[in-house]
């Protein structure tokens, strides 16, 4: 027979409020190991208090991973965004390398024509049967 004891919000105390958000957000625990170790009923209220208390950002859709949501992402430098930029132009340049390649292999060993599209093309047909 189980003889645990109903809680309430008025039996935490503030320490163990934040006791329980420093092992938290160390990563000592997930929010549903806190709640099953501490006795804690509400499906919530860790995480509630990881939001009022925490020193993290915690989304409102956190996981079962209890892993942190940052809203506010910290802005580039103009160095880090030319160096991000390069990359994904490098990306775009393999992409279209890897694109004519694929089209060389259909035109010499397949003997498929590809036809590219003028941009601002669309790629359905219309037809009217009347």
């Amino acid at each position: 027979m189980d003889t645990r004891v109903k809680r309430t919000q008025r039996d935490y105390t503030m320490a163990f409020k934040l006791a329980v958000v420093a092992q938290v957000e160390k990563g000592e625990l997930t929010y549903r190991q806190a709640q099953a170790r501490y006795g804690i009923q509400g499906r919530s209220t860790v995480l509630t208090w990881l939001r009022k208390h925490g020193r993290l950002s915690w989304g409102v859709a956190a996981s079962s991973a209890a892993m942190p949501i940052d809203k506010t992402p910290t802005p580039l430098t103009p160095e880090q965004q030319i160096k991000a930029l390069q990359v994904q132009l490098k990306q775009a340049q393999q992409k279209a390398q890897l694109f004519e390649a694929v089209i060389d292999v259909l035109k010499k060993d397949y003997g498929v024509r590809v036809v590219k599209k003028p941009s601002g093309k669309s790629s359905s047909k219309t037809s009217s049967k009347g």
